[in-house]
């Protein structure tokens, strides 16, 4: 797993950006596939969650990620719900010890937020859609509903697509020059006519720098660039390949 230094100086806080390392599944799922919702063989990624879980020192049960829908939504987390209660969401953010909180990514920016004196944490998966329409603020936002302050909060984005390797179409580009026109500077060149090298990571720091936060860290890894390390739905499409594992990215505060 990887850390961010900003959240490993916390000593309430634990925190991991799992790899595809240290699992039980195979094939295009090797090996630490945590995606409930892929088609590896259930007992496996009930296996590989739950040694995730070990890692930050909670219980199976206490390790949870929403159902994520590419949306702005935020949901708060008081107790561990179910595979089949889980909420329809992109961020989770909660002040009770000892329960784990994560969402799954496999190209898109996965981010964990603290704030340790108030004893608040939160986990979002910021695809573009979720970026643009705003679920980073609103992460931010419930954090401060249950006692955080955003000077406070650190933020650290794991693994995501970098810009050599996401191309995107011209529609595309519309929809972010129409948010707003300074977006141009998120996009380069491409080899292909019409369209263009898209700065997920630029824009998720753009933005979180925007909302107010002084204390963030990229660790600034491509999960397209490193088959070996990482899940990637973009390589996984390109390669023709039926499915693929999802990264689970988790924080928790210690009880």
């Amino acid at each position: 797993m990887l850390q961010a230094p900003s959240l490993i100086k916390l000593p309430r806080i634990r925190h991991a950006f799992f790899t595809r390392d240290g699992g039980v599944s195979d094939g295009i799922y090797a090996s630490l596939n945590g995606g409930v919702g892929s088609n590896d063989a259930p007992e496996k990624v009930a296996e590989n969650r739950a040694r995730m879980a070990a890692s930050l020192g909670v219980t199976p049960e206490n390790f949870i990620t929403p159902y994520q829908i590419h949306s702005p939504d935020v949901v708060v987390a008081d107790a561990p719900w179910t595979h089949e209660t889980r909420p329809r969401a992109d961020a989770v953010v909660t002040r009770t010890p000892g329960l784990a909180i994560g969402v799954s990514t496999a190209d898109c920016g996965p981010l964990l937020f603290a704030d340790q004196e108030a004893g608040v944490i939160g986990a979002a998966h910021a695809g573009w859609r979720g970026a643009l329409t705003g679920v980073i603020e609103a992460t931010l936002g419930a954090m401060e509903q249950l006692g955080a302050e955003r000077s406070r909060i650190a933020v650290a984005l794991g693994p995501t697509i970098s810009q050599p390797n996401y191309e995107v179409g011209p529609e595309f580009v519309e929809r972010f020059l129409a948010a707003d026109i300074d977006n141009a500077r998120f996009f380069s060149e491409s080899q292909r006519p019409g369209h263009a090298m898209f700065d997920l990571n630029g824009y998720i720091a753009d933005r979180i720098e925007r909302a107010g936060v002084t204390n963030f860290t990229d660790l600034g890894l491509c999960t397209y660039a490193e088959p070996e390390r990482f899940y990637s739905y973009r390589r996984t499409t390109q390669r023709g390949e039926p499915d693929y594992g999802r990264h689970i990215n988790a924080i928790a505060l210690a009880e």
